[in-house]
């Protein structure tokens, strides 16, 4: 600055239009600069004693126009940047700002008021170039941003701008060590660190900023009684001489003080505006943090709830039943975990937490129930699982050769695949199980002492329980299955007798290609008969292949004649390209009783990763025809299902995902109905095969020649000759379409092809089923003609296509 000494009497003109051009911040340097030099000395009494008289010749304090550097703005540099994110995603577009030291980043302009996704100190930061357009800034490990410009020229702005930051920013910390203040430190850590030394710096500009009004305070009050005084010399002046160089004086001062006064309010005016700016943003955090504690608070309100609830009911019950309390403790299901996340830009789906998949409340009932009605649940079957065993007749294999190990470019296959249908795919066997999908379908029956115990039942609510527990049963042996199984062939078939040990048999058979479509046909001689026909549509999405069964399932008791249909829930296979393959059953069933209007409806809870509920999880209410609920389900697919008798239901539970209130259902203890067998040892080096899977490809003589067994490609990939199998698989395939092509062209010289029943051009006629219309559901359905089983008593295959 220059010399701000004084100057022989300049006019008051010159004066007034000198001190008009400064600035707020000129203003504030020259008040320092006079608080330096000492406001008495060089303003308030500048020519005049204590005693009110000159002693020396006045003279003007003149400020000639000060040439200080004019203030650096502040490293703030605001731009698109591309942030290396994964390698899934690569380089994504962030809005960065760099301001006070700190390198910040957004998804988008809009989140800079309530949302930073990261930020990182650049005092203590490593700046590097790799290459024309990126670089890279790391803090020494815990921080590391791989940055890309879209042009070399902006890369070089942004490098010579963040240069510029780290400088002062490691001056400011190295001022603030030497000082020993710990407060305004800046912070070398992520996180809480980065957002203190943010606080930190905002404080040091409002400090600045009050220091500036403070002295402007000062000036003013000095200037304000030096001009008070001077009014007051004027009053008791004489006219003459010295008048006209007190008016000068007067007006001087009055100039000044005028000066000062707008540089106080441009300070207050800067000072406002900042301090509105980050009111705001403090008044959202606030406002956060508000939020997030009325959250927390009805939180432990809720739990608070919940502990005296199951206080009342522990204390009102003589036996607290563990599975109704909490029927997740003893799961063992465990959905595969996740891979590592990357940082904040990994933009994950997150889906909402399934609390609300169990639609009601369980509660132990009044003991009064316990003791007059416990023994009743469920009495009407007497015997023990255990007791329906049979020593088998034949000795089953037990093992089957160990999966080889064979690698595969999965991605190579799958690219062209996205969007078609699953039988559409031509897949090698490397993707396969050493079954066919008949065979699949046989593995249904895995628990048929279910029906078996089902079939002795009195009572239809009863009954449907063990109907319940069977359709969830059918899903158990798909946990670990990740492999597809064989696209059976069109007329191929598959037999399961299993009478000498189990009472029961099955036949399956492909009775469409395009679409597939299998019938499935199982007589027991214990009182009951199973019958469907499935036919499967598949979609692959990329990163997860949805299955959905399409076709009704029937279970027939011949001595209640009870009548029961249900659908299959959706299978989804996650992590298709990328990742280790699970698997999950969601949706819901329906199990109606035709004959009496009972009805059990079953949820399979989809998984969630935010959901605190057990994985798997199954829950059912079986009602009677009035809506009635007599019997409440629970447990998980891949390993138990409860069923609890309900004494007594009322309204009044917590809100549900819909805000309805949930039923409570006060239940007697939960009975087991059915518990997953252990997987045979070694199970993982076998395609993760039960018992009975273990056993559906074993040879067998008499079987029809188009039983899957006699599948060649099938029988190789089991003998873990995969090359053979891929080779003989492509055979089989090609020969089916040469077959489906001359029937194609026979149908067309037929004679009249719309004829009304004609079948379709894809496939001849079932050798063992015929389409007709079920009485119960009045859906088109293939249903068993009869006929195998004595062609297989008199050996007699003659009418069986060759189809391999």
């Amino acid at each position: 600055m220059e010399d701000l000494g004084c100057v022989s009497k300049p006019s008051e003109l010159s004066t007034h239009k000198m001190l008009s051009r400064w600035g707020t911040t000129q203003v504030v340097c020259v008040c320092k600069h006079f608080r330096s030099l000492g406001l008495q000395e060089s303003l308030a009494h500048e020519g005049v004693n204590h005693s009110g008289k000159d002693t020396v010749k006045p003279r003007a304090v003149v400020m000639s126009e000060p040439k200080v550097p004019i203030p650096a703005p502040e490293d703030t540099y605001k731009g698109w940047l591309f942030k290396w994110t994964n390698y899934i995603k690569g380089y994504q577009r962030r809005w960065f700002v760099l301001s006070n030291g700190l390198l910040s980043y957004y998804r988008s302009q809009a989140e800079m008021g309530h949302t930073c996704r990261g930020t990182i100190n650049l005092a203590t930061a490593n700046i590097t170039v790799e290459d024309s357009c990126n670089f890279v800034i790391s803090n020494g490990g815990t921080q590391t941003y791989h940055l890309k410009a879209s042009s070399e020229v902006e890369r070089q702005r942004w490098i010579t701008a963040l240069e510029l930051a780290k400088a002062k920013a490691s001056r400011m910390q190295a001022e603030s060590d030497d000082s020993g203040d710990d407060s305004t430190s800046p912070a070398a850590s992520q996180g809480a660190g980065s957002r203190n030394s943010e606080v930190q710096s905002t404080l040091r500009t409002l400090n600045s900023k009050v220091e500036d009004l403070s002295t402007c305070n000062d000036l003013i009050a000095k200037h304000g009684s030096a001009l008070q005084r001077s009014l007051s010399e004027l009053e008791g002046v004489r006219l003459g001489g010295e008048t006209s160089e007190k008016i000068r004086q007067v007006t001087e001062r009055a100039t000044l003080f005028r000066i000062t006064s707008n540089a106080m309010i441009n300070a207050c005016r800067d000072f406002l505006a900042l301090a509105q700016a980050h009111s705001k943003r403090w008044q959202k955090a606030l406002q956060a943090e508000r939020e997030q504690r009325v959250r927390l608070e009805e939180t432990l309100e809720q739990l608070a709830k919940q502990h005296n609830h199951l206080e009342r009911a522990f204390r009102g019950a003589t036996v607290l039943p563990s599975s109704q309390s909490n029927p997740a403790i003893d799961s063992k299901g465990q959905v595969p975990g996740k891979g590592d996340v990357s940082d904040e830009d990994e933009e994950n789906e997150f889906f909402d937490a399934c609390e609300d998949v169990q639609e009601f409340i369980t509660v132990p009932a009044d003991p009064k129930y316990h003791r007059s009605l416990d023994e009743q649940s469920l009495a009407s079957n007497p015997e023990s699982p255990q007791s329906q065993e049979v020593v088998p007749v034949r000795k089953r294999r037990s093992r089957i050769p160990d999966k080889p190990n064979y690698s595969l470019n999965l991605w190579s296959i799958m690219k062209n695949c996205i969007g078609k249908e699953l039988s559409k795919i031509p897949m090698p066997v490397n993707f396969n199980e050493p079954l066919s999908m008949l065979q699949r379908l046989s593995e249904d029956l895995e628990y048929y002492e279910l029906l078996d115990r089902g079939a002795k039942c009195q009572s239809s609510l009863e009954q449907m329980c063990y109907v319940a527990a069977f359709t969830v049963s059918s899903y158990s042996t798909t946990v670990h299955r990740t492999g597809k199984p064989f696209n059976p062939l069109l007329g191929e078939t598959f037999e399961l007798d299993r009478v000498q040990e189990s009472g029961y048999r099955s036949l399956c058979e492909q009775v469409s290609h395009h679409p597939p479509a299998a019938a499935h046909h199982a007589i027991s001689e214990r009182g009951w008969t199973l019958r469907q026909e499935i036919a499967l549509a598949s979609k692959f999405r990329g990163k997860y292949l949805s299955i959905m069964p399409l076709g009704s399932i029937h279970c027939i008791f011949e001595k209640s004649n009870n009548h029961y249909t249900w659908k299959k829930v959706t299978t989804t296979v996650h992590n298709i390209i990328v990742g280790k393959l699970w698997i999950d059953q969601s949706g819901e069933i329906d199990v109606v009783n035709h004959r009496t209007g009972d009805r059990c409806h079953l949820k399979f809870a989809p998984y969630s990763y935010f959901s605190r509920d057990v994985a798997r999880k199954v829950t059912g209410v079986v009602t009677d025809k009035d809506g009635k609920a007599h019997y409440v389900l629970s447990g998980t697919w891949d390993e138990k299902m409860e069923c609890s008798r309900v004494m007594q239901s009322s309204r009044g539970g917590e809100n549900g995902a819909d805000g309805r209130q949930k039923t409570v259902y006060q239940t007697l203890k939960a009975k087991e109905l059915w518990r997953k067998t252990p997987l045979p040892e070694g199970a993982e080096n076998m395609y993760y095969f039960s018992t009975l899977a273990l056993t559906l490809n074993e040879p067998e003589e008499g079987v029809a020649p188009t039983d899957s067994r006699r599948r060649p490609d099938q029988r190789l990939m089991e003998q873990g000759r995969w090359e053979e199998a891929n080779a003989e698989k492509q055979r089989l395939e090609e020969k089916q379409r040469t077959v489906r092509r001359e029937r194609e062209r026979e149908a067309n010289r037929s004679a009249n092809p719309a004829e009304e029943g004609k079948e379709p051009a894809d496939g001849g006629k079932p050798m063992w089923f015929e389409r007709q219309v079920d009485p119960m559901t009045r859906e088109p359905t293939h249903i068993y003609r009869g006929g195998y089983w004595e062609a297989k008593e008199q050996g007699n295959w003659d009418s069986c296509p060759d189809i391999f």
